[in-house]
């Protein structure tokens, strides 16, 4: 061995989150020789918001296959679109594969991280502090449950349940269920619970755009072509990867994309017979401004007697049911908060420190900011994985989580190597490259007259505003050293390994 290559330092991570980007950051760390790592779950089991989440009729609304790792192509999916549990079975057979249970401390919040200058000291909910190199926010971004602020709410004598809290002791036998709330949740449980309980009335602010899709099963035959030729799900991500492109180009600019797909949903639409319904259940907003719904049977169900559109606000929430503006009294037993995150809340609550004594909620004062998605000013040697600006409508977050997972190892490897002791992107660096975002987003579907979770405090959207591809390009290139103020390695380990 060389002097330089016995000199090599091995960094000392931590990785917060041990959902989909946390899975993806672990295993890019340990094909790449870096094993000298900690991963911190809250949770029992890996899989993040597809462990928490179990509520019924709980499916992806992004290809099988497409919704997983390159590293990690499944022939066993059941059906074009998975379950939630399907997809949580996967996450933990490929975490578990790569033997990523022997580093991660399952239950084990972290409620800190305090830069020292030197390295990062990391504190659990359990008092422990440890010491790292390097800290990689794999927290994702829908995982903080919204409650909806209604009159009343806590006087309600049955269960009130929020769709990512579900209890499955519960049992719906003989229930009237209310469903507060429209979007791809809500529409899934009212499919899921139509039919098998005596009622449900789904309580509607915003009626969603719904892009119809037939959810067909994966024959014997098929899973067995694909387990024996491998290269057949390496197609059909391909093919998958390609139609998502396209679909992104009526998500950044207008045009025939954009009218193909608002045909396509008003079709659909008229699959409503009832005049008076499907007039309820008409948006005024162009298709894709909030994230689509897609669905192959919610239009159907929701003509079904036994269940009601509810359109008229409420007004208040008491012991046996809830009071909507027009008047009306509608007696419930069950209360489901289908009502979607707090998706600005990234790796917070967790009080995080940089240089100077600067946090995380002063860095955030106007809203979630980043560098190229992944890094912060003022605090060097902290990753985020699909932090601000970097998710993408319905792009699958598996191939986010992979891109940015190239561009950490990339760093950690010129620390290795000794050239480096921290590093940050510059203020200067991220204001001209959030500008440029602000200045895109004008021309995306998102700001074309909705409101939606999309949005930030500038009402502009915290999205990506050009096509998927264009940041996985951004994200594997090689960094501009000019973008980042760079701490040089200790002069003693410089001389050790000859640099």
């Amino acid at each position: 061995m060389t002097v330089a290559g016995a000199c090599r330092r091995q960094p000392r991570i931590a990785i917060v989150g041990a959902g989909i980007s946390g899975i993806a950051a672990a295993v890019a760390l340990r094909r790449a020789g870096f094993g000298d790592f900690t991963i911190f779950e809250k949770g029992p089991d890996f899989g993040g918001t597809w462990r928490d989440n179990t509520y019924p009729g709980l499916v992806c609304d992004v290809p099988s296959r497409y919704y997983q790792f390159t590293f990690a192509m499944n022939p066993e999916w059941s059906q074009l679109y998975s379950t939630g549990s399907e997809i949580k079975e996967y996450l933990c057979r490929t975490a578990r594969t790569h033997g990523l249970d022997r580093r991660t401390e399952f239950r084990t919040e972290v409620v800190g991280a305090e830069f020292s200058g030197a390295d990062w000291r990391v504190t659990t909910a359990r008092g422990e502090v440890e010491r790292f190199d390097f800290v990689l926010c794999a927290t994702g971004f829908l995982h903080h449950p919204k409650k909806p602020d209604i009159p009343g709410l806590e006087e309600f004598a049955g269960p009130v349940i929020h769709s990512a809290r579900w209890d499955p002791a519960i049992d719906l036998t003989d229930m009237r269920v209310g469903v507060i709330g429209t979007g791809s949740t809500g529409t899934q449980l009212v499919g899921a619970l139509a039919g098998q309980v005596p009622k449900v009335s789904m309580f509607q602010r915003t009626p969603q755009w719904i892009l119809p899709t037939i959810n067909r099963a994966y024959s014997p035959l098929a899973k067995a072509l694909y387990r024996r030729l491998p290269v057949l799900g390496k197609v059909a991500y391909g093919c998958n990867r390609a139609t998502f492109a396209a679909f992104s180009q009526g998500l950044v600019h207008p045009g025939l994309i954009r009218r193909v797909i608002q045909w396509v949903v008003e079709r659909n639409l008229r699959s409503v017979r009832d005049p008076e319904l499907r007039r309820k259940l008409t948006p005024d907003y162009q298709a894709m401004c909030k994230r689509l719904v897609v669905s192959d049977r919610f239009y159907q169900v929701v003509q079904r007697p036994d269940v009601e559109l509810v359109t008229s606000g409420i007004e208040q929430v008491q012991p046996r049911g809830v009071i909507t503006a027009d008047g009306r009294r509608h007696d419930l037993d069950i209360l489901v908060l289908a009502t979607g995150f707090d998706s600005h809340a990234y790796m917070r609550p967790m009080a995080i420190t940089g240089t100077d004594g600067r946090t995380l909620d002063q860095a955030w004062a106007e809203g979630p900011r980043a560098f190229e998605g992944v890094m912060m000013p003022d605090f060097p040697n902290l990753f985020m994985l699909v932090g601000p600006h970097s998710p993408f409508a319905n792009h699958p977050l598996t191939a986010v989580a992979e891109a940015q997972s190239h561009r950490i190892v990339r760093w950690l490897k010129r620390w290795q190597a000794g050239e480096f002791d921290s590093v940050a992107p510059t203020r200067a660096a991220t204001d001209r490259y959030n500008a440029r975002l602000r200045a895109a987003a004008p021309g995306t579907i998102w700001t074309t007259g909705c409101q939606s979770w999309y949005l930030g405090k500038d009402g502009l959207p915290e999205l990506w505003p050009w096509n998927p591809g264009a940041y996985e390009k951004l994200i594997r290139r090689a960094p501009d050293p000019a973008d980042y103020t760079v701490s040089p390695a200790q002069s003693a380990f410089r001389a050790a390994s000859g640099k």
